[in-house]
């Protein structure tokens, strides 16, 4: 199969990459002229194609000749709210165009979505593939969006929506702050670090990915993919010291208003720099959630995915590529 990648030169796109050409796959990787494309250069069966998920034209290129489209790109952060809808919205549409238009006979397109489209639980029980969305801030609006833009093709393209809780692991540059900190001995924690979260290792993820990528099952699904348990943060936490072989000297239980005023202290830097933050007002509202749970049982039904790695095994394993690669 051909398979055009959007977010191949990201994280967890690069795991994607990854994984379908060690299947025999082909994959035509969408890349920005500036984007680090080395790590796709070294694996075979990978073509660069130029272009980008808001370039319409370049997509049409893009999409003509393949089997299937794995859409993974998409903004975490943004310089305003506008930017997230523009181009995790409307550059989903963009390629949904240019698949119906260009693309006959397409096998399966893969939405890359996350928990932020449906939003937190309200009752700390894991939320189902079925929950009706409450995303609470702009990214997470933005990513229901795409969601909707997708299933709304459903009868014109066979289409599948994953949607994955926190990622982490090897290569991903987001979550290696919480190892920073702890190797700098200072553990910030949000109240009284009894918050639950939901995770999935990043080759688990793109596992998920790439089944649903070659499925042939009913278009329209939408499903959760994490690693089956549910967190404590604080416990969480300390199995980053654990793998580190370090603890913090100092955890920091920050009071909400701290956190607003560091958020207000970022955002205008960003505003002011024209730069994307990741600790905005906006964000401000998805931590003051308390439990960011999900359950992918469906996936595991549906697709035949089963998650290999708990955190524990993550962030050990995390921490000795951050080491190697001289991160940590």
């Amino acid at each position: 199969m051909r398979v055009l990648l959007t977010g191949g030169s990201g994280f967890v796109g690069s795991y994607v990459a990854e994984q379908l050409v060690s299947l025999g796959h082909t994959v035509r990787a969408l890349v920005r002229p500036r984007s680090d494309s080395k790590f796709l250069k070294t694996l075979n069966n990978v073509e660069l194609a130029p272009g980008a998920i808001e370039d319409r034209p370049s997509l049409q290129a893009a999409v003509r000749g393949v089997d299937a489209v794995v859409h993974v790109a998409g903004l975490v952060k943004a310089r305003r709210p506008d930017e997230f809808f523009e181009v995790n919205t409307e550059g989903t549409k963009n390629l949904l165009a240019a698949a119906e238009a260009h693309a006959p006979g397409l096998k399966r397109f893969v939405y890359v979505s996350s928990l932020a489209a449906v939003g937190p639980s309200a009752d700390g029980k894991p939320v189902a593939d079925d929950a009706p969305p409450r995303p609470v801030t702009h990214y997470g609006r933005s990513k229901l969006a795409a969601e909707q833009a997708v299933l709304a093709a459903k009868d014109r393209l066979p289409v599948t929506v994953i949607r994955p809780p926190l990622i982490y692991g090897p290569r991903d540059r987001e979550t290696l702050a919480f190892f920073t900190a702890v190797r700098n001995g200072v553990l910030p924690v949000l109240g009284d670090g009894r918050n639950t979260l939901s995770v999935v290792y990043g080759e688990d993820c793109a596992a998920a990915i790439v089944r649903a990528a070659v499925s042939d099952g009913p278009s329209g699904r939408t499903y959760f993919v994490d690693d089956g348990s549910v967190y404590v943060w604080r416990d969480a936490l300390a199995e980053v010291e654990k793998a580190m072989g370090k603890r913090a000297f100092f955890r920091v239980g920050l009071p909400m208003p701290v956190v607003q005023l560091a958020a207000a202290a970022t955002q205008l830097y960003g505003k002011v720099t024209r730069t994307a933050q990741m600790l905005t007002l906006d964000k401000v509202n998805e931590l003051k959630q308390r439990h960011w749970v999900c359950e992918g049982s469906g996936a595991r039904r549906d697709l035949g995915w089963h998650p290999r790695t708990s955190w524990s095994e993550g962030v050990a394993k995390a921490v000795a590529w951050y080491r190697q690669c001289g991160w940590l």
